[in-house]
């Protein structure tokens, strides 16, 4: 079921160029399951957690890397697409993944059937994206814009005060 799943956004992801950062990757779902089935393609591995890490090392196939820390503490404006599962709250995980993401990429966010695609498409025009689908419990950003200056903001302030 995880990796059917994890599939499902395979698609989605073929179709933006350049490098994929699984945010919040914990234990390797979706990351390690695209990276298999898009082995032309570096997948980053990011976790804050450093055991999940070690997990992830063991796991990781050889188009994978696990970078150890948090969204907010990378460089912006890299990645062709950034992938979420399970990470936060949809405002919060489009906080944390757009800002990776350079224009003319995309977020892959799964998410629950509650889920409010207004409020993230909200979010997402703040931080330099739009919504470009949302449904069967995926959400689709594309990167419009580089992310605009105060972004992203400091460790843990996405999850105390999110955007909305």
């Amino acid at each position: 079921m995880l990796l059917e799943d994890s599939l499902r956004g395979a698609a989605v992801v073929s179709g933006f160029e350049g490098s994929i950062v699984d945010v919040g990757s914990g234990g390797g779902v979706p990351g390690i399951p695209l990276a298999i089935s898009l082995p032309d393609r570096e997948v980053t591995l990011l976790e804050a957690i450093g055991r999940k890490c070690d997990f992830l090392r063991e796991w990781a196939p050889p188009n994978a890397r696990v970078v150890r820390g948090r969204a907010e503490e990378q460089e912006t404006d890299v990645y062709g697409v950034a992938v979420a599962k399970a990470l936060a709250k949809p405002p919060v995980a489009v906080e944390w993944c757009l800002p990776l993401v350079r224009p003319g990429g995309a977020v892959l966010l799964w998410v629950g059937p509650s889920a409010d695609s207004e409020r993230v498409a909200r979010v997402a025009e703040q931080i330099g994206g739009e919504l470009a689908s949302a449904g069967d419990g995926l959400v689709v950003l594309r990167k419009v814009r580089p992310t605009p200056e105060g972004f992203p903001r400091r460790a843990g302030v996405a999850s105390k005060r999110p955007l909305g």
